[in-house]
């Protein structure tokens, strides 16, 4: 059965601006700005008195009401991103050879997981500061305003420290995310 209207309408806090066109989302904000694409999708994003963000879907079936709220989350992380920005905290797990990770130019490169010589390569997206702990022994953060990239980046890093052909309940050797969220308000 089709829903007539769904609706949906988001805060725009003060610090921040949002434009709108043609499904594309503009939000700027004091560490800078963010633009997304919502094309594939078809709904009405409208600004209503310069306060919210409006999204509405007419005669929708389930998936396309189910997207209503995604593209409200994809924008309110937008916002908190361009106001407070995300961390993601990676911790290195080693049984006996320990895990060397540096950062060359815009990639960052593993060496000795599992004693191999292999070096491990994982490009940096835009946007993505890269940080060595210094007061965690083992630890590395990833830092930026978009959420998708900085996870993205995560995740790349994560998978080149797959354990392969070996017993993953003995080689639990990685690098894992420890820590994850926005930033605190400054």
């Amino acid at each position: 059965m089709k829903t007539v209207l769904a609706s949906r309408q988001l805060e725009i806090p003060e610090n921040v601006e949002i434009t709108i066109k043609a499904r594309t989302v503009t939000v700027k904000g004091p560490l800078g700005e963010l633009s997304r694409d919502f094309k594939h999708m078809d709904m009405d994003l409208k600004i209503v008195g310069g306060k919210f963000v409006r999204v509405d879907v007419w005669f929708a079936v389930r998936k396309q009401l189910a997207s209503v709220r995604t593209v409200c989350s994809h924008i309110d992380n937008m916002i908190v991103g361009v106001t407070r920005g995300f961390t993601y905290k990676m911790r290195f797990v080693y049984s006996h050879f320990p895990i060397n990770v540096t950062l060359s130019g815009d990639t960052v490169e593993i060496r000795n997981f599992l004693g191999e010589k292999r070096v491990r390569k994982v490009p940096l997206l835009p946007g993505v500061k890269f940080v060595r702990s210094a007061d965690v022994k083992d630890q590395i953060e990833l830092s930026g305003t978009c959420i998708s990239n900085v996870s993205l980046t995560c995740a790349k890093i994560q998978q080149q420290t797959n354990t392969r052909k070996k017993d993953l309940r003995k080689f639990l050797d990685g690098i894992y995310v420890s820590e994850k969220g926005a930033n605190e308000v400054e």
